[in-house]
């Protein structure tokens, strides 16, 4: 189990580099640069001269790298070309705001899927497994945004339950936190449940169909301690997988759904960031967010080892 471990950690890492690496050469590989968007397509060479060497622009590819990856190892980051304020700073003021809406997403996707999964499994071909199928099938149609947008409108306008613009720090009080959140949280959320919702059905389909549960049937055994006890922790294995996987969504969802509800999260910020050539915010905020995704697949990783016995004793999984 050990090396499994080490394994995955080494992986991880390795994605990591890949990504910062891939991240620099492809930002300088788009036409166009800072110093356009800076200084405006009416400035002098010499003023663009000026500010390339300024910006350490001018430098070869190679000392620009190294530069990147001591900045990585040492966590200093820089500064944002247009604002001058550290990218830490910038960071840290959004990633709350993300992590708010990724929050809620989670808990309402996990929170709706795995119960609805069950449910529809259990009872197989009847109404509620059909109606748990098709809004499983509308959730994966429906993209964040789109679901944003009716939320918006459902709630914010026509009922005027729920804000449906800004954000609320949770220091102005819990319920105000909450209620400028929880419609682009159920927006991101939806589909991320629609997803771990079949993939809980269809896995504890398949573990219900597995010869000891028939046999624990046949002992007598009820059908409250079948499932609880010996259907779902199989069941649960790949929904781990996919939960863990499918975050992705959450990440790509709410960089569309901040914008809907004027949220200045990471994918505002992101996207603000690219669209000015800000190289610096740019590349901690993508390597930010490939961190989540990869760090979460490898916590999933290891949650695998603590519920798959093939893992745990030393199986073939390693």
């Amino acid at each position: 189990m050990r090396r499994y471990i080490l394994k995955r950690v080494a992986h991880a890492v390795f994605i990591m580099w890949l990504v910062a690496t891939t991240v620099f050469f492809g930002l300088r590989a788009i036409p166009g640069g800072p110093v356009a968007t800076m200084l405006g397509q009416e400035a002098t060479p010499k003023a663009k001269r000026a500010l390339r060497e300024q910006l350490g622009l001018n430098d070869p590819w190679y000392v620009q790298y190294s530069d990147w990856m001591v900045d990585l190892i040492t966590f200093e980051f820089g500064q944002s070309l247009t604002s001058s304020q550290p990218v830490a700073d910038i960071v840290v003021q959004a990633a709350p705001r993300t992590v708010s809406i990724g929050a809620v997403a989670v808990v309402v996707g996990l929170g709706v899927a795995i119960p609805a999964g069950i449910v529809s499994a259990t009872r197989k071909r009847e109404p509620i497994d059909y109606l748990a199928t098709v809004a499983a099938f509308l959730g994966l149609s429906m993209p964040a945004f789109f679901v944003g947008i009716l939320l918006a409108l459902v709630f914010g306008v026509w009922l005027d339950l729920l804000p449906v613009f800004g954000y609320t720090p949770l220091s102005e009080g819990v319920v105000p936190w909450l209620e400028s959140i929880l419609l682009p949280g159920i927006a991101v959320g939806l589909p991320y449940g629609a997803v771990v919702m079949r993939m809980m059905r269809s896995s504890l389909l398949e573990v219900l169909d597995e010869p000891y549960m028939k046999t624990a049937l046949a002992k007598g055994v009820s059908s409250r301690v079948r499932l609880y006890k010996h259907a779902l922790q199989n069941a649960l294995i790949p929904v781990v997988t996919v939960a863990g996987i499918q975050l992705a969504l959450v990440l790509v969802g709410s960089v569309t759904v901040e914008l809907v509800f004027g949220i200045q999260g990471l994918g505002r910020l992101l996207v603000d960031s690219m669209l000015d050539r800000n190289y610096p915010v740019t590349q901690v905020v993508i390597l930010l967010v490939s961190a989540v995704l990869v760090f979460t697949n490898l916590a999933v990783d290891l949650a695998y080892t603590a519920i798959d016995p093939r893992i745990r004793y030393g199986g073939d999984a390693a």
